[in-house]
Protein backbone atom coordinates (compact mmCIF):
# COMPACT_ATOMS: atom_id res chain seq x y z
CA UNK A 1 0.00 0.00 0.00
CA UNK A 2 1.49 3.61 -1.13
CA UNK A 3 1.17 6.16 1.58
CA UNK A 4 0.11 9.83 1.08
CA UNK A 5 1.27 11.94 4.02
CA UNK A 6 1.13 15.55 5.24
CA UNK A 7 0.51 17.07 1.60
CA UNK A 8 -2.33 19.49 0.07
CA UNK A 9 -4.00 19.27 -3.32
CA UNK A 10 -6.27 21.68 -4.88
CA UNK A 11 -6.66 20.29 -8.48
CA UNK A 12 -9.02 18.97 -10.45
CA UNK A 13 -9.02 14.62 -9.93
CA UNK A 14 -5.83 15.13 -8.04
CA UNK A 15 -6.25 11.21 -7.03
CA UNK A 16 -8.14 10.03 -9.93
CA UNK A 17 -8.03 6.21 -10.23
CA UNK A 18 -5.84 5.84 -7.76
CA UNK A 19 -5.66 2.40 -5.95
CA UNK A 20 -4.55 0.77 -2.48
CA UNK A 21 -3.40 4.11 -0.98
CA UNK A 22 -3.40 5.22 2.49
CA UNK A 23 -4.06 8.75 2.99
CA UNK A 24 -2.46 10.33 5.83
CA UNK A 25 -3.04 14.04 7.46
CA UNK A 26 -3.72 15.65 3.67
CA UNK A 27 -5.67 18.52 3.03
CA UNK A 28 -7.64 19.16 -0.05
CA UNK A 29 -8.74 22.61 -0.56
CA UNK A 30 -6.97 25.24 -2.30
CA UNK A 31 -7.17 28.67 -4.80
CA UNK A 32 -7.54 25.83 -7.88
CA UNK A 33 -10.57 24.81 -6.51
CA UNK A 34 -10.66 21.58 -8.26
CA UNK A 35 -13.62 18.61 -8.00
CA UNK A 36 -13.61 15.00 -7.89
CA UNK A 37 -10.20 14.03 -5.95
CA UNK A 38 -10.06 10.39 -5.87
CA UNK A 39 -13.01 9.71 -8.58
CA UNK A 40 -12.84 6.23 -10.21
CA UNK A 41 -10.69 4.97 -7.16
CA UNK A 42 -10.31 1.42 -5.06
CA UNK A 43 -9.57 0.04 -2.05
CA UNK A 44 -8.69 3.85 -0.13
CA UNK A 45 -8.01 4.45 3.45
CA UNK A 46 -8.06 8.32 4.16
CA UNK A 47 -6.76 9.26 7.98
CA UNK A 48 -6.91 12.37 9.97
CA UNK A 49 -7.89 14.79 6.40
CA UNK A 50 -9.09 17.52 5.51
CA UNK A 51 -11.95 17.96 2.30
CA UNK A 52 -13.33 21.51 1.40
CA UNK A 53 -13.81 20.75 -2.40
CA UNK A 54 -16.32 19.07 -3.69
CA UNK A 55 -17.25 15.45 -5.11
CA UNK A 56 -14.14 13.96 -3.52
CA UNK A 57 -15.50 10.32 -4.10
CA UNK A 58 -17.47 8.72 -6.43
CA UNK A 59 -17.27 5.67 -7.91
CA UNK A 60 -15.26 4.14 -5.45
CA UNK A 61 -14.78 0.43 -4.54
CA UNK A 62 -13.41 -0.42 -0.64
CA UNK A 63 -12.88 3.02 1.15
CA UNK A 64 -12.28 3.48 4.41
CA UNK A 65 -12.38 7.12 6.18
CA UNK A 66 -11.20 7.72 9.75
CA UNK A 67 -10.81 10.71 11.85
CA UNK A 68 -11.58 13.30 8.76
CA UNK A 69 -13.74 16.56 8.05
CA UNK A 70 -15.52 17.67 5.22
CA UNK A 71 -16.77 20.89 5.46
CA UNK A 72 -19.85 22.75 4.51
CA UNK A 73 -18.16 23.11 0.59
CA UNK A 74 -17.35 18.99 0.07
CA UNK A 75 -20.95 18.98 -1.43
CA UNK A 76 -22.30 15.57 -2.79
CA UNK A 77 -19.29 13.64 -0.84
CA UNK A 78 -19.96 9.80 -1.71
CA UNK A 79 -21.91 9.16 -4.61
CA UNK A 80 -22.23 5.63 -6.41
CA UNK A 81 -19.99 4.13 -4.06
CA UNK A 82 -20.00 0.76 -2.23
CA UNK A 83 -18.03 -0.98 0.55
CA UNK A 84 -17.66 2.05 2.39
CA UNK A 85 -16.43 2.76 6.50
CA UNK A 86 -16.70 5.54 8.09
CA UNK A 87 -15.60 6.43 11.32
CA UNK A 88 -15.40 9.67 13.51
CA UNK A 89 -16.06 11.93 11.07
CA UNK A 90 -18.19 15.04 10.63
CA UNK A 91 -20.03 15.16 7.42
CA UNK A 92 -20.82 18.48 6.65
CA UNK A 93 -21.67 19.23 3.03
CA UNK A 94 -25.28 18.88 1.69
CA UNK A 95 -25.90 15.50 0.29
CA UNK A 96 -22.88 13.49 1.29
CA UNK A 97 -24.57 9.88 0.76
CA UNK A 98 -26.24 8.97 -2.26
CA UNK A 99 -26.56 5.86 -4.31
CA UNK A 100 -24.45 3.97 -2.47
CA UNK A 101 -24.18 0.57 -0.82
CA UNK A 102 -22.27 -1.67 1.84
CA UNK A 103 -22.17 1.31 4.26
CA UNK A 104 -20.71 1.57 8.31
CA UNK A 105 -20.57 4.67 9.71
CA UNK A 106 -19.80 4.66 13.58
CA UNK A 107 -19.34 7.88 15.73
CA UNK A 108 -20.34 10.45 13.11
CA UNK A 109 -21.27 13.94 12.77
CA UNK A 110 -23.76 15.02 10.17
CA UNK A 111 -24.85 18.17 9.23
CA UNK A 112 -26.33 17.45 5.62
CA UNK A 113 -29.61 18.43 3.63
CA UNK A 114 -30.76 15.54 1.63
CA UNK A 115 -28.40 12.73 3.66
CA UNK A 116 -28.36 9.12 1.92
CA UNK A 117 -30.93 9.00 -0.64
CA UNK A 118 -31.29 5.66 -2.48
CA UNK A 119 -28.19 3.87 -0.26
CA UNK A 120 -28.39 0.38 0.32
CA UNK A 121 -27.53 -1.78 3.04
CA UNK A 122 -26.41 0.75 5.65
CA UNK A 123 -25.34 0.24 9.33
CA UNK A 124 -24.95 3.34 11.61
CA UNK A 125 -24.10 3.65 14.99
CA UNK A 126 -23.76 6.33 17.69
CA UNK A 127 -24.03 8.72 15.25
CA UNK A 128 -25.68 12.57 15.17
CA UNK A 129 -27.56 13.77 12.61
CA UNK A 130 -29.09 16.85 11.18
CA UNK A 131 -30.69 16.78 7.88
CA UNK A 132 -33.91 17.32 5.65
CA UNK A 133 -35.44 14.52 3.64
CA UNK A 134 -32.63 12.23 5.49
CA UNK A 135 -32.14 8.45 3.81
CA UNK A 136 -35.54 8.86 1.37
CA UNK A 137 -36.09 5.80 -0.91
CA UNK A 138 -33.18 3.87 1.15
CA UNK A 139 -33.33 0.24 2.10
CA UNK A 140 -32.14 -2.20 4.75
CA UNK A 141 -31.32 0.37 7.37
CA UNK A 142 -29.66 -0.77 10.80
CA UNK A 143 -29.52 2.05 13.04
CA UNK A 144 -28.48 1.53 16.69
CA UNK A 145 -28.13 4.99 19.35
CA UNK A 146 -28.45 7.22 16.20
CA UNK A 147 -29.91 10.83 17.65
CA UNK A 148 -31.39 12.91 14.52
CA UNK A 149 -33.02 16.28 14.32
CA UNK A 150 -34.46 17.38 11.13
CA UNK A 151 -37.81 17.24 8.52
CA UNK A 152 -39.00 14.61 5.91
CA UNK A 153 -36.67 11.96 7.60
CA UNK A 154 -36.86 7.95 6.31
CA UNK A 155 -39.17 8.45 3.67
CA UNK A 156 -40.02 5.70 1.17
CA UNK A 157 -37.71 3.64 3.43
CA UNK A 158 -37.95 -0.59 2.95
CA UNK A 159 -36.68 -3.32 5.10
CA UNK A 160 -35.49 -1.79 7.61
CA UNK A 161 -34.29 -1.91 11.79
CA UNK A 162 -33.84 0.81 14.50
CA UNK A 163 -32.63 0.55 17.94
CA UNK A 164 -32.25 2.74 20.79
CA UNK A 165 -32.13 5.71 18.59
CA UNK A 166 -34.04 9.43 19.20
CA UNK A 167 -35.61 10.93 16.13
CA UNK A 168 -36.66 14.28 16.14
CA UNK A 169 -38.71 15.40 13.29
CA UNK A 170 -41.62 15.89 11.28
CA UNK A 171 -43.44 13.82 8.70
CA UNK A 172 -40.60 11.10 9.28
CA UNK A 173 -41.19 7.18 7.86
CA UNK A 174 -43.86 8.38 5.45
CA UNK A 175 -44.44 5.44 3.26
CA UNK A 176 -41.90 3.66 4.73
CA UNK A 177 -42.65 -0.47 4.59
CA UNK A 178 -41.32 -3.35 6.26
CA UNK A 179 -39.74 -1.22 9.10
CA UNK A 180 -38.98 -2.10 12.92
CA UNK A 181 -38.50 0.35 15.32
CA UNK A 182 -37.06 -0.41 19.05
CA UNK A 183 -36.97 0.99 22.37
CA UNK A 184 -36.72 4.66 20.66
CA UNK A 185 -38.30 8.23 21.08
CA UNK A 186 -39.56 9.70 18.06
CA UNK A 187 -41.10 13.10 18.19
CA UNK A 188 -42.95 14.75 15.68
CA UNK A 189 -46.06 15.89 13.93
CA UNK A 190 -47.43 13.52 11.43
CA UNK A 191 -45.70 10.23 12.16
CA UNK A 192 -45.03 7.77 9.34
CA UNK A 193 -48.68 8.16 7.30
CA UNK A 194 -48.90 5.82 4.43
CA UNK A 195 -46.68 3.38 6.29
CA UNK A 196 -46.96 -0.24 5.81
CA UNK A 197 -45.89 -3.19 7.55
CA UNK A 198 -44.14 -1.24 10.22
CA UNK A 199 -43.97 -1.96 14.10
CA UNK A 200 -43.08 0.57 17.35
CA UNK A 201 -42.07 -1.47 20.05
CA UNK A 202 -41.61 0.07 23.78
CA UNK A 203 -41.06 3.50 22.04
CA UNK A 204 -42.13 6.78 22.96
CA UNK A 205 -44.06 8.88 20.18
CA UNK A 206 -44.68 12.64 20.91
CA UNK A 207 -46.68 14.89 18.87
CA UNK A 208 -49.63 15.58 16.99
CA UNK A 209 -51.99 13.43 14.51
CA UNK A 210 -49.34 10.15 14.40
CA UNK A 211 -49.64 7.03 12.15
CA UNK A 212 -52.50 7.88 10.14
CA UNK A 213 -53.66 5.71 6.44
CA UNK A 214 -51.46 2.80 7.55
CA UNK A 215 -51.60 -0.70 6.44
CA UNK A 216 -50.54 -3.04 8.77
CA UNK A 217 -49.56 -0.78 11.53
CA UNK A 218 -48.43 -3.01 15.33
CA UNK A 219 -47.80 -1.01 18.12
CA UNK A 220 -46.10 -3.04 20.86
CA UNK A 221 -45.90 -1.43 24.37
CA UNK A 222 -45.63 2.03 23.49
CA UNK A 223 -46.03 5.61 25.43
CA UNK A 224 -48.11 7.77 23.20
CA UNK A 225 -47.45 12.13 25.01
CA UNK A 226 -49.50 14.86 22.96
CA UNK A 227 -51.22 12.69 20.68
CA UNK A 228 -54.17 13.58 19.13
CA UNK A 229 -56.57 12.52 16.18
CA UNK A 230 -54.14 9.19 15.76
CA UNK A 231 -54.66 5.94 13.74
CA UNK A 232 -56.99 8.04 11.25
CA UNK A 233 -58.23 5.12 8.77
CA UNK A 234 -55.33 3.06 9.78
CA UNK A 235 -55.32 -0.64 10.00
CA UNK A 236 -53.58 -1.20 13.39
CA UNK A 237 -52.83 -3.83 16.30
CA UNK A 238 -51.75 -1.36 19.32
CA UNK A 239 -50.91 -1.55 22.94
CA UNK A 240 -50.39 2.13 24.52
CA UNK A 241 -49.26 2.63 28.11
CA UNK A 242 -50.22 6.06 28.69
CA UNK A 243 -52.96 8.30 27.85
CA UNK A 244 -54.06 9.42 24.49
CA UNK A 245 -55.92 12.76 23.54
CA UNK A 246 -58.16 11.73 20.60
CA UNK A 247 -58.21 8.68 18.13
CA UNK A 248 -60.04 8.99 14.45
CA UNK A 249 -61.33 6.94 12.90
CA UNK A 250 -59.71 3.50 12.77
CA UNK A 251 -59.89 1.65 9.87
CA UNK A 252 -59.80 -2.25 11.50
CA UNK A 253 -57.84 -4.01 14.11
CA UNK A 254 -57.96 -3.45 17.77
CA UNK A 255 -56.08 -0.41 20.37
CA UNK A 256 -55.40 -1.12 23.64
CA UNK A 257 -55.22 2.33 25.75
CA UNK A 258 -55.14 2.92 29.40
CA UNK A 259 -57.20 6.37 28.89
CA UNK A 260 -58.62 8.18 25.88
CA UNK A 261 -59.73 11.95 25.96
CA UNK A 262 -61.99 11.97 22.73
CA UNK A 263 -63.07 8.96 20.41
CA UNK A 264 -64.23 10.58 16.75
CA UNK A 265 -65.85 8.15 15.05
CA UNK A 266 -67.56 10.12 11.99
CA UNK A 267 -66.90 8.28 8.68
CA UNK A 268 -69.12 4.88 8.03
CA UNK A 269 -66.88 1.96 7.60
CA UNK A 270 -64.18 2.65 10.34
CA UNK A 271 -64.37 -0.10 12.54
CA UNK A 272 -61.40 -0.38 14.25
CA UNK A 273 -62.23 -1.62 17.77
CA UNK A 274 -61.08 0.76 21.03
CA UNK A 275 -60.34 -0.79 24.48
CA UNK A 276 -60.61 1.54 27.15
CA UNK A 277 -58.96 -0.28 30.20
CA UNK A 278 -60.14 2.19 32.60
CA UNK A 279 -63.22 2.10 31.56
CA UNK A 280 -63.73 -1.79 30.92
CA UNK A 281 -62.53 -1.46 34.71
CA UNK A 282 -65.05 0.52 35.72
CA UNK A 283 -67.96 -1.69 33.51
CA UNK A 284 -66.46 -5.26 35.25
CA UNK A 285 -66.77 -3.24 38.74
CA UNK A 286 -70.09 -2.49 38.11
CA UNK A 287 -71.10 -6.12 36.99
CA UNK A 288 -69.42 -7.52 40.24
CA UNK A 289 -71.52 -4.81 42.26
CA UNK A 290 -74.06 -5.89 40.36
CA UNK A 291 -74.00 -10.31 41.04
Amino acid sequence: MRTIENQTFDEERALYGSNDILVKNCSFDGPADGESAFKESADVQVEHSFFNLRYPFWHDHGLKIRGSEMTELCRAALWYSDHIEITDTRLHGIKALRECSKVKMCGCDIVSPEFGWSVQDIEMEDCDAESEYFMMRSAKLHFTNVRMKGKYSFQYIEDSVFENCMFDTKDAFWHAKNVVIRDSVIKGEYLAWYCENVTFENCKIIGTQPLCYCKGLKLINCEMIDCDLAFERSEVQATITTPVISIKNPLSGRIIVPVVGEIIRDIPGTKGEIVVMEEAKKQEARTCDCA
